[in-house]
């Protein structure tokens, strides 16, 4: 069972989508892939000490990845939106 902070959210995802969604207020985790909603949004106002309004999740799959002519694969992870 997760109950850690840093055993619950992995890492922020930067992009420039999630840059985008910053002026209203929109924050983008990975996080555990056993983790639910309600253990993501305590996660979030313990360890940043914000209410949590909503949350959004989403689990991405694996895909390929071609770097010259080498194929790789990025790994399946689940990431979620805090309002």
């Amino acid at each position: 069972m997760l109950t850690d902070v840093l055993q619950i959210i992995k890492k922020p995802l930067i992009t420039e989508k999630n840059t985008a969604h910053l002026s209203r207020n929109v924050y983008a985790f990975e996080v555990a892939d056993t983790a639910n909603k309600n253990q993501i949004a305590k996660a979030v106002e313990t360890a940043f000490k914000v209410k949590v309004i909503e949350v959004n999740t989403i689990k991405c799959r694996d895909r390929a990845r071609r770097m010259g002519r080498y194929v790789s694969k990025v790994k399946h992870y689940k990431k979620h939106l805090c309002v």
